[in-house]
C-alpha cells in the first residue's frame, strides 16, 4: 500500500531541530507538533519516531496517554464547559447543550470548518465561578445559555 503524507512536514522538521535527537525529547516534541498543527499527525507522529529514534508505538502510546493531546484534527479556539460538580449543579448541561444547538457538534466533535471543538472537563478549580466556560484562553464564570453566542465571539477572536 502506498503511503500518501497528507501534512506539511516542513513544520515538523523546524520543530525537530530545535530539539536533540533522542527520546528524553520526545513529549516537547509533541507538545510543538500539536501547537503547530492544532493536533498531532499520524504521518507526523512517524516522522517524530524515525528522528528521535523512538518506537512509533511509543510514540503513540505517549500521544494518547496524555488528554492534552489529540489524534484528530482540533478547531482554532478550543471550548471547554466545566461538568465538575458544582457546574454540573449551577447548569453546564445547558450550556453543553446550548453550544451543540449553535455549533452543530456535541463534546469531542469539531465544526465542520475548523474554526471550534467542544471539550467538557471535569473540573477547572474555579467553582465559585460556576458554571464556567472556557473559549480559547478567555474564562467565563456564570455562564448563561443566552450569551453562548457572545462567548464564542469574543473567546474566538484569541489566537491559540
Amino acid at each position: 500500500m502506498a503511503e500518501t503524507p497528507c501534512s506539511d512536514l516542513s513544520k515538523a522538521e523546524e520543530i525537530l531541530g530545535r530539539y536533540p535527537q533522542e527520546e528524553p525529547a520526545l513529549i516537547q516534541v509533541l507538545q510543538d507538533v500539536h501547537r503547530a498543527y492544532n493536533y498531532l499527525p499520524c504521518d507526523v507522529l512517524e516522522r517524530v519516531a524515525e528522528a528521535l529514534d523512538v518506537p512509533l508505538a511509543k510514540v503513540f502510546s505517549v500521544s494518547t496517554f496524555y488528554k492534552a493531546f489529540s489524534l484528530e484534527p482540533q478547531g482554532d479556539t478550543i471550548v471547554k464547559v466545566c461538568v465538575g460538580t458544582a457546574c454540573h449543579i449551577r447548569g453546564a448541561g445547558q450550556l453543553v447543550e446550548e453550544l451543540e444547538r449553535q455549533l452543530g457538534v456535541g463534546p469531542d466533535e469539531t465544526t465542520e470548518d475548523l474554526k471550534f471543538t467542544v471539550k467538557t472537563v471535569n473540573c477547572v478549580g474555579a467553582c465559585a465561578m460556576a458554571p464556567l466556560v472556557i473559549v480559547g484562553e478567555k474564562y467565563f464564570g456564570s455562564a448563561k445559555p443566552a450569551k453562548v453566542h457572545k462567548y464564542l465571539d469574543e473567546g474566538g477572536a484569541d489566537e491559540n
